[in-house]
């Protein structure tokens, strides 16, 4: 096959190195001459072209690929055939596959295992809404590419939940490392048999090896049948239980006891990644990238610091240049005696003092809800104060856009009364508008009125780590209410990680 290297397919497709070969074909990186790209050719060895069934199988994929677009599975460009020899063109992935990244690292940074399993869940997850069955999960089916991001690859022995044929009941296909109960009896597949190889995948980047070995494939094949998983913790300690029990879950043996879908297991994945980065206390830039694409219910899990980090050092450095110079400023006003314009605020003691607040005293404040007096997701507004910036309180969703209304938000309950010279503010959702109010009389859940509440400092674009400086600093108030008046650009709710009052 090394002779076809220099020659060129259709008159377009110029091959020029192989870069992987199987039983049915060998792939070749080829530089498509029509758009100056380089490209990837799956080319039919010429011996099986005469084989009708390999033949359709290989058409088959084509055909299968054809139908999907999704960032995390590797896409078909074209297909054809030259002197008899079918071909089929794909996106060419620069990188490495999954299996050589396992052999060279060996087991993989806990995050960065989970977040890749996030982004195959979510590629099989296309395929299966597509009723494409992958039916060859395995770590060499998966190129991780120059910016680590995970690709779906070989749908050569897929097939649709609507026909028989080729991959019927009876054949076992597919690499027996990774290949579930029912598919080593030869039965019916459907998307839970992806997920259990899915389930293998996952226990290999956590563990370095694959939970079973044989003389044979057919030994192997009969261990995943009969023998329980070896148990991941035992392997790896440091696997937390949750995802210990993610993966029982995706590799049960009876289909009925896994994922009933990818959505389930995407979801329960999210929420262990958010968990596995928190511990972790940082993650690689491939499981940052994916954990940024968590749902709000997972990312508030996530502390900001983790999520933002390439921008906390620039931010830092400014902070830090800003800080100087502001000293610098007032040391020189005040060497030339001249007084600070009018309205210009002390600088904080940077020695001020945290008040604590008891954790029961923080309570949603929802005073125009239409319909009812009870304020939102008042059950989880103590995270606000919990001292945990990777919990959040969140308002509801407003699909519109809009409050649509004067305002939505938190009070915290400092009796007997304080007094406090800044209020902060942690959020994962910064670029909402909202005023510090304090007051003394206990708040009217269902109206709120400016008369009942002294304002103390307003902003118009919260940022991450927000300081509200309070006028009044002496006064000693009560309740102290951080009001959103506006959302987030882009975003349909607002989230409180953490709001800190400092004397």
């Amino acid at each position: 096959m090394s002779t076809l290297l220099g020659t060129t397919l259709s008159g377009r497709y110029r091959l020029e190195a192989r870069i992987g070969s199987g039983g049915m074909s060998t792939v070749y990186r080829a530089l498509d001459e029509t758009l100056q790209r380089h490209v990837a050719i799956k080319l039919m060895h010429r011996e099986m072209s005469s084989d009708s069934d390999q033949l359709e199988r290989f058409r088959r994929e084509a055909r299968a690929v054809a139908q999907l677009s999704h960032p995390h599975i590797v896409g078909v460009i074209d297909a054809g055939e030259d002197e008899g020899r079918p071909y089929i063109v794909f996106e060419y992935v620069e990188g490495e596959t999954l299996k050589e990244r396992i052999r060279r690292l060996g087991r993989l940074p806990i995050p960065e295992a989970v977040a890749y399993a996030i982004e195959i869940a979510r590629a099989l997850g296309a395929a299966h809404a597509r009723h494409i069955i992958h039916r060859d999960v395995k770590p060499q089916n998966v190129l991780i590419d120059d910016e680590g991001s995970a690709k779906v690859t070989d749908f050569g022995i897929a097939r649709t939940l609507d026909e028989d044929g080729l991959t019927a009941d009876g054949r076992v296909l597919g690499t027996t490392d990774y290949v579930s109960p029912e598919q080593a009896l030869g039965r019916r597949v459907n998307g839970q048999s992806d997920l259990y190889s899915l389930g293998i995948v996952l226990f290999e980047m956590l563990t370095g090896d694959v939970p079973f070995k044989g003389d044979n494939q057919v030994a192997v094949a009969m261990k995943h049948v009969r023998e329980a998983m070896p148990d991941v913790r035992e392997l790896r300690p440091e696997v937390s239980a949750t995802l210990a029990a993610v993966l029982d879950a995706a590799t049960a043996k009876r289909p009925e006891e896994r994922y009933a879908d990818d959505q389930e297991m995407v979801a329960d994945l999210e929420d262990v990644l958010a968990i596995e980065a928190s511990r972790a206390g940082g993650t690689s830039a491939e499981a940052t990238t994916v954990l940024r694409t968590l749902p709000p219910r997972a990312r508030r899990r996530v502390p900001f610091s983790i999520l933002h980090r390439r921008h906390l050092i620039p931010l830092a450095a400014l902070v830090s240049l800003l800080l100087v110079a502001a000293g610098a400023w007032l040391a020189l006003r005040s060497h030339l005696g001249t007084a600070a314009p009018p309205g210009t605020r002390a600088v904080v003691a940077p020695h001020a003092n945290l008040i604590h607040l008891c954790t029961q005293c923080a309570s949603a404040y929802n005073p125009d809800a239409i319909g009812s007096s009870i304020a939102q997701n008042n059950q989880t507004a103590g995270l606000a104060i919990d001292g945990d910036p990777s919990t959040a309180w969140d308002t509801q969703q407003y699909y519109t856009g809009s409050l649509g209304k004067p305002g939505v938000g938190l009070y915290v309950d400092a009796a007997p009364g304080t007094t406090a010279s800044r209020l902060i503010v942690d959020t994962a959702t910064p670029g909402f508008s909202a005023t510090i109010y304090a007051t003394n009389r206990s708040p009217n859940p269902t109206s709120f009125s400016a008369s009942d509440w002294v304002p103390l400092d307003t902003v118009h674009s919260v940022s991450a780590h927000q300081t509200f400086l309070l006028d009044r600093p002496t006064v000693r108030y009560t309740y102290y209410l951080v009001w959103i008046t506006s959302l987030p650009p882009h975003q349909d709710y607002v989230s409180l990680n953490e709001v800190l009052l400092y004397s």
